[in-house]
Formats: C-alpha cells, structure tokens, sequence
C-alpha cells in the first residue's frame, strides 16, 4: 500500500511511535462497553489498536486520500469509516443515540473546536481521550490563579474532570510538529445542572477572558451594551477579581447575577 502523505492543509503529522499509539488507544479503556469514534485516523496508526477491543470502533476522516488507505488496510471496517468533516455531523446519527468515547489524534489547528463541539454533545460522550498540542493540554487541567487557566479550563471543567496524562516528543511524527504534544483524559463529572443558563454562562466566560487583564467590573460592560446596571453592581467584591481568579462556582454566580440586570434593564 502506498503511503499518505501528509498534507500541512489538514495539519497533519502521522504519529509513527506504535508504543505511544498503543497507549493513546488504551486511554479508552476507562469508559468500557460504549463504542469508540476516532476522529483523524490518517493512515490507521491508532485505529489498528482500537478494533483490538471488544467494541464498535468509527473513524471519520477529512481526507479522501487516507478514507481510501484505510480502505485497503483495514477492509472489515470499511463501512465504519466515515469520509466526513467532523464538526459538520450530527453526532446523534453516529451510533445511534447511543453514547460512544471520543479519541484520536487530533488536528492541533482545530482541536479546541472539536472540544466546544463535544461540549455540545456533552450527555451523549462520557469520555473523550487523545493527544493534542501540549499547550492546549496545559490550559484545559488548568487550575483557577494559573496562566493557563482560561475559556477551555472553565467551559470544559464545568462538565468534564480532566486528566493531563502524558507529554509525547516532537520526534514522534511525520513530519515533526515544531511543538510538544500530550495525551489527556475527561471523564464526565455528575453534574447536570451548572446552577445557571448554560448559553449565558459560555457568553460571560468568553467576554470577561477576551480582556483577562482587566477586572470584571471593566470587562462585564460589554454585556450590557452601555445600558448601566444598577446601583452596586459594579461595587461588589467579586467585581475587583480578574478572571482567572475565579472558580468554576464563581462563575456560575456571576453569570446568576448579570442574568438579574439583563432582566432588570430588559435585554
């Protein structure tokens, strides 16, 4: 079989290391019995490991080229290869409502939608595991007060528990990014209700983190879109706090409390 070459365009870097895809597939293991889609399988590397396990196993891939090597490699599969963009599916249609844990390889310019997609998603997959750029790695298990603690650790670790599991070396691909990458773990937490309006809740993190620097009582006023809020509001103590000071409660009771004034000024 000839080789897929690999097509900065994708932003793909093929993981040659079978020790570390081994690894990467046995992440799995922690949500067993629920099927398994990978998204990327690129020439298979990953996926050989996979369909070793006693369950379904998926693998939608962008690229036309590796849809038809993994046709030829892996030919009982066949109809589980899904010649698709991942962030354009309905991922209820994919096992049938059914939940499945979500792994791969993942596309570093993309990764952070394939996890807003997730988010989304969040009751069908219990678990998703893979290997991303490290630094994405870093900001999604950051801890409140760290530099890395920003939009992904909040959204994410609202819903998922995760696990920063392992660093992989440049050295590792075809060809080799010009950063380090990392195998991570999220398992879905207990909570099913945050506690506030979930849309609004994702519209606060974003805009008070799009201006970290500054304190909230700045940052919030774009929400209001210059209609100012009560007497007190910006007074508060928790509005002298930036950002990444605040715990995932915290913003849950800030989203509680902009939700009180956009009632009170009728927006």
């Amino acid at each position: 079989m000839k080789s897929v070459k690999p097509k900065k365009n994708l932003g793909q870097h093929f993981l040659t290391d079978l020790g570390i895809a081994r690894r990467i597939a046995d992440t799995v293991d922690a949500c067993p019995d629920i099927p398994v889609l990978e998204i990327g399988p690129g020439m298979g590397v990953l996926t050989q490991y996979l369909i070793e396990k006693p369950r379904e196993v998926k693998a939608v891939e962008i690229d036309a080229e590796s849809v038809a090597y993994l046709y030829e490699r892996f030919p009982k599969l066949r109809e589980n290869i899904l010649g698709e963009d991942f962030l354009q599916m309905d991922l209820t249609k994919i096992f049938d409502g059914k939940q499945f844990v979500l792994t791969g390889n993942y596309p570093y310019d993309i990764s952070s939608q394939i996890f807003f997609k997730m988010l989304d998603y969040k009751d069908l997959i219990p678990c998703c595991t893979g290997m991303i750029q490290r630094e994405v790695a870093l900001r999604m298990a950051a801890a409140p007060g760290s530099k890395a603690y920003g939009i992904l650790s909040v959204l994410i670790q609202a819903w998922y528990d995760v696990e920063y599991l392992f660093t992989v070396d440049e050295n590792v691909f075809n060809p080799p990014p010009k950063v380090k990458s990392a195998v991570i773990r999220m398992t879905r937490n207990k909570v099913t209700d945050i506690g506030c309006d979930e849309r609004l809740f994702k519209r606060v993190v974003k805009t008070v983190f799009n201006q970290r620097r500054k304190m909230l009582r700045v940052s919030l006023r774009q929400i209001f879109n210059a209609v100012k809020p009560t007497d007190g509001f910006y007074e508060q103590d928790i509005m002298t706090k930036r950002p990444e000071q605040l715990s995932i409660p915290q913003f849950v009771e800030l989203t509680n409390m902009v939700e009180e004034q956009l009632k009170i000024i009728g927006q």
